[in-house]
């Protein structure tokens, strides 16, 4: 018995058009399946890696193939590929679908299990590719709102495919017309969003998370980039701090970087985006272009 993983051909008429890298196989993507005793199915056991290009090219994609790698390592997942052979298939997998954009999101399942539960050491490596589709523009030009929920990942470090506690903080956000759900711990430190990283002007310093966070591609960027221009701090800091913050933005590799002007019905600063954030938007906009242009070698 099979599970289909693509979306279904009688809903997306463009789904044969697109080719799905499915453990040593392309396949159309509405065509492509997992049998269902894989423990990504059963228990959610796997991880992931999101990648999106620039001018057609995966944007930092070395970066991004070593924390899948870690990830797995960090719940026992065999990781049986060498980092140069899952960025081969990755590029081989972009080839089959030409486009001008595209996210690529590349899966490493559990593999099958004999009980449903023990892993056999047979993971799957899977290359989903789809189109890149923008986030509206008013999130970029006023702000979004955000909540605060109360929790933290077990394994933080680790991009895994268990969503569950996400998928339900992200409809309690929906319901309350925000687009993000903010992580706070027991000790009211501020974690990370469902979907992305968070920053915050804390006085004259920029401030993002030191522990407890997965390892973000675009937040290594941003930091980089930030510190040439602004006192940066990576520590923990509190609920109340990013409520008296006199800016603060999220990050993540589909969003870039997002101002945040509202926070559990708190106005951020002024209540607009801004000039720092601004700033900092333009630098790593005028670096993407760079590379999708060729001008980067990475």
């Amino acid at each position: 018995m099979i599970v289909r993983i693509g979306p279904p051909c009688y809903s997306d008429p463009m789904s044969d058009r697109d080719i799905y890298y499915i453990d040593g196989r392309f396949v159309p993507a509405a065509r492509a399946v997992l049998p269902v005793n894989d423990l990504a199915i059963l228990r959610g056991y796997g991880v992931f890696d999101f990648i999106r290009t620039y001018g057609g090219r995966p944007f930092l994609i070395e970066e991004h193939v070593a924390r899948l790698e870690r990830s797995a390592r960090l719940i026992r997942l065999p990781f049986p590929w060498s980092s140069r052979e899952v960025i081969d298939i990755v590029r081989r997998t972009l080839e089959k679908n030409p486009r001008r954009e595209s996210n690529i999101r590349v899966i490493v399942t559990g593999g099958p299990s004999p009980d449903f539960l023990t892993p056999s050491g047979r993971p799957r490596l899977l290359v989903l590719v789809s189109s890149l589709e923008p986030f509206p523009g008013w999130w970029y030009e006023r702000g979004v709102s955000v909540i605060t929920v109360r929790g933290r990942r077990g394994i933080p470090s680790a991009k895994t495919l268990n969503y569950l506690s996400s998928i339900v903080s992200l409809g309690e956000a929906a319901d309350r017309g925000a687009v993000e759900a903010i992580l706070v711990d027991r000790k009211g430190r501020v974690g990370e969003g469902q979907t992305a990283t968070v920053f915050a002007w804390l006085g004259e310093k920029l401030v993002t998370n030191r522990d407890g966070v997965l390892p973000g591609v675009t937040r290594a960027l941003v930091l980089e980039l930030a510190d040439s221009v602004f006192p940066v701090e990576v520590r923990d800091f509190t609920r109340e701090e990013l409520l008296s913050a006199g800016e603060v933005f999220l990050t993540a590799t589909n969003k870039e970087l997002v101002p945040v002007v509202l926070i559990d019905d708190t106005p951020v600063g002024a209540g607009r985006p801004g000039e720092r954030t601004r700033k900092l938007m333009t630098l790593f906009r005028d670096y993407t272009a760079r590379f999708a242009a060729g001008q980067e070698n990475f």
